[in-house]
């Protein structure tokens, strides 16, 4: 401890560093805290706490330019105030921050700094006597002496001329009245200028006054400036009653306390965000916003001058206009429109995907012909793992677009699209909005993730939130809800991504332009491994090319005997394990077992193996190669096995193909027949439309039973199973999900493939390589069906059967 007087401030003390005012000794000011250092000491020191001294903290003005503010230490004011904070509130709306209410004690001075993190902590030096703030004294013996006297006398006689010119019923100037004869006459410039109104750089001055002497000569300019403003207005207008209250409300500073007197005005000083009121006002007027938003701001800046910062009512205020300027009314980027580079990224980024990339080059082609054209609704469907994603990111990077991710999965509030009414509490702006505010920029790639997982609540429906957004006719007037003003969103480039249409709701995909984006064939996995995956998982896993070698015989094996998937995410996490094994070996440095120096070029090296489990083995030989052992030790036993060919060698399993949002699928249906009465009983999780098809193919059989030499089919009891709940009946109507049932069919080893005729169209969607591999047939009729589903034909069909032509009578 250090001692000035009687009473003593701590010798080491946390500092609050502070934009907001100058704390001066005998006066009580509100902070508001948010800087991590500042929120760091009220919760380690103020809030934990338990004893008078815990309550004791050093503020230092910061006159550092908070916008441009950084995590470094600023340099230190020379002199500071110690300060007892008697009032702590905590909120974490708009964000997290602390509200302190501290009352001045006395001066320091700072000798060292002892620690800068969590929180500032510094030797200090006590500079006032702290008791004259705190015990009353009737008498100024001394400073009636010399020079100082004078000054004193000079000093408490302006004051109580200001105060005579004022109105004495207004509380706040019989307060002061009275504390004019009860403090002593050395404290009076330190209390006066805190309570009138004063710039922040001239209390700084008299802070910084060490002397008491220097602090009357400060301080009086203030006074006599007040008092001479006071008469100039009595000059030109006649002072009214209400004139004088409202006098006494622009001289008179509010919102000071005094420790150890009953002086205590509730509201806050307006002029210390004076400065930061007036640098708002031209980020407003800088914002080059639309006339009606401007419109809006300046009427809530108007609002917001003449509130107390104590009002809750100020911060949402404050808030609201931060945002407006924030947003990016005018701000854009310029769109990159080279055809030819666009077309080289787009492939070096993605293979395959050749229909989806040739759109993006027509709508960028169509862009560098007409600036004007509107941003289209793009939404890509298709499975999980195909790129969906990425390759919206490269649009934008295509086009030099900043891009932003928007994700949809499980909203069900059309708040979280239109944002809330500022009249809730914790209202805050739309995803839409703040993406915008996020890029900086209103023509971006909006990047709608999973548009088809919309949740609906009670809270309203997301999608039809989305109608506006979305529909290139209304969307240059959007209107959030915070807002409450129009916010042109014509220039921004929405992509939707689903998996599948079923469950958008159809006035919402009216609006969009559908883009197939079906699963990747065996070779075109095998191709995206070797290009993007395998090098992608070298990085992230710290080998080398030179440490780890994944041939191209082996990216088949993990492709079909460990995922079974449309996309590559189940294959990239398969060599991503690959890469994490050999990297544990590699820095255990004991990885393989040799028995045969081979090089990576040599595709029979099947005697390397990854020994996981070995102690003893011999350092790694670099690079160390995968083949089918290696496989089988890191990823265990193959998950997924070739079971077509082994299936359907057996009597009554039929093979179909199935369409799902993970992409296609085949499955068996097994069928018996026993002794019974002709009934159909059906196992499996069947749904409604599966249960029809089964008992139409019943029926259709008992139809046709003597044709096929199906006998006694109606004694005879059938059980049908389908496995995993899928169910498909040969039929000769048109079906969709042809590409993604195919490849379903070409990943399992299926040869041949019965389409109904009418599907014939979209063989032309699948990829060279699959037709070759894939016996098609096409059938307009159920014996067609039949005759190609068995070897050697069916019983009873004699080649196509014809039908008898109809002759229209009209």
């Amino acid at each position: 401890m250090v001692s000035s007087g009687a009473i003593q401030i701590p010798s080491r003390l946390p500092l609050l560093l502070t934009h907001e005012g100058v704390l001066l000794p005998g006066s009580t000011v509100r902070f508001s805290v948010d800087s991590p250092r500042n929120m760091h000491l009220v919760r380690e020191r103020l809030l934990k706490g338990t004893s008078l001294k815990s309550t004791i903290i050093g503020v230092i003005p910061n006159t550092r330019d908070p916008e441009h503010d950084t995590d470094d230490l600023p340099t230190l004011h020379k002199i500071g105030t110690a300060g007892i904070a008697v009032q702590v509130v905590g909120s974490n709306w708009p964000k997290p921050h602390y509200t302190l209410l501290i009352t001045g004690l006395c001066r320091f001075s700072v000798s060292s700094l002892l620690k800068e993190r969590p929180f500032v902590l510094a030797e200090v030096k006590q500079l006032d006597q702290l008791e004259r703030y705190t015990t009353p004294q009737r008498d100024a013996t001394a400073t009636d002496d010399g020079e100082l006297g004078e000054l004193s006398e000079k000093f408490y006689q302006a004051a109580v001329q200001l105060l005579g010119m004022l109105d004495m019923s207004v509380p706040v100037v019989a307060k002061f009245r009275r504390l004019l004869d009860s403090l002593p006459r050395e404290t009076l410039p330190d209390v006066v200028a805190s309570m009138i109104r004063t710039s922040n750089k001239e209390k700084l001055q008299v802070l910084d006054a060490l002397s008491l002497e220097e602090r009357f000569k400060k301080a009086l300019p203030m006074l006599t400036r007040q008092i001479e403003g006071l008469k100039l207005l009595q000059k030109t207008r006649k002072m009214s009653p209400d004139n004088e209250k409202r006098v006494t409300d622009v001289l008179v500073r509010k919102g000071t306390v005094f420790p150890g007197r009953q002086f205590n005005l509730d509201e806050e000083d307006e002029d210390d965000d004076g400065d930061d009121t007036a640098a708002l006002e031209r980020k407003v007027h800088g914002a080059n916003m639309p006339e009606a938003a401007l419109k809006i701001c300046l009427k809530e800046l108007k609002r917001l001058k003449k509130m107390p910062q104590s009002m809750p009512e100020y911060a949402l205020t404050r808030n609201y206009l931060d945002l407006m300027v924030e947003l990016p009314w005018s701000k854009s980027t310029k769109d990159c429109l080279d055809i030819r580079a666009a077309r080289t990224l787009l492939d070096n980024d993605h293979y395959a995907m050749d229909k989806l990339k040739r759109r993006v080059l027509e709508y960028l082609a169509v862009r560098q012909l007409k600036t004007s054209l509107k941003g289209p609704i793009l939404c890509f469907v298709g499975p999980p793992g195909v790129g969906k994603t990425s390759v919206g990111r490269s649009i934008a990077r295509t086009l030099g677009r900043e891009f932003h991710r928007i994700a949809l999965g499980g909203v069900c509030d059309q708040s979280d699209i239109r944002g809330h009414r500022r009249t809730y509490v914790g209202s805050m702006p739309g995803r839409i909005i703040n993406g915008l505010k996020t890029v900086g920029v209103n023509n971006p790639v909006f990047l709608l993730d999973e548009v088809d997982k919309l949740g609906k609540s009670l809270q309203g429906d997301p999608a039809a939130a989305l109608l506006e957004v979305l529909d290139p006719e209304q969307n240059h007037s959007f209107t959030d809800h915070y807002l409450n003003v129009a916010f042109d969103l014509s220039q921004v480039l929405f992509i939707a991504t689903a998996n599948t249409t079923a469950t958008i709701p159809p006035a919402l995909l009216d609006r969009m332009e559908v883009l197939e984006v079906p699963g990747y064939t065996q070779e075109e996995k095998v191709e995206i491994a070797h290009r993007h995956l395998i090098p992608n998982q070298l990085e992230q896993h710290g080998l080398t090319p030179q440490q780890l070698h994944i041939p191209q015989s082996t990216t088949p094996d993990i492709i079909s005997r460990y995922t079974r998937e449309a996309g590559v995410r189940s294959l990239e996490r398969k060599i991503g394990a690959i890469c994490r094994a050999v990297a544990v070996k590699v820095a255990e440095g004991h990885t393989l077992t040799k028995t045969e120096t081979l090089t990576p070029e040599n595709s029979k090296h099947e005697c390397f193996a990854v020994c996981l489990f070995s102690d003893k083995a011999a350092p790694p030989e670099l690079p160390i190669v995968i083949d089918h052992i290696a496989l089988k030790d890191i990823l265990g036993p193959p998950v997924f096995e070739m079971e077509v060919s082994e299936r359907l060698t057996l009597p009554g399993v039929a093979l179909g193909l199935a369409w799902t949002p993970l992409g296609g699928e085949i499955m068996f249906v097994e069928a018996s027949r026993m002794e019974g009465e002709g009934q159909l009983t059906l196992t499996g999780q069947l749904g409604d439309v599966m249960k029809e098809s089964a008992h139409l193919a019943i029926s259709w059989l008992r139809a046709n039973a003597k044709t096929y030499q199906l006998t006694n089919s109606e004694s005879r009891y059938t059980s049908l199973h389908c496995l995993a709940g899928l169910c498909c009946v040969a039929r000769p109507l048109q079906v969709g999900g042809i590409k993604d049932k195919v490849l379903a069919a070409h990943r399992a080893g299926v040869k041949r493939v019965i389409l109904p005729k009418r599907n014939e169209k979209d063989l032309e969607e699948l990829p060279a390589n699959v037709r070759a591999n894939l016996d098609f047939i096409t059938a307009t009729n159920l014996g067609e069906v039949l005759n190609a589903s068995f070897d050697g034909g069916f019983p009873g069909v004699s080649g196509t059967r014809a039908h008898p032509q109809l002759t229209s009578k009209l």
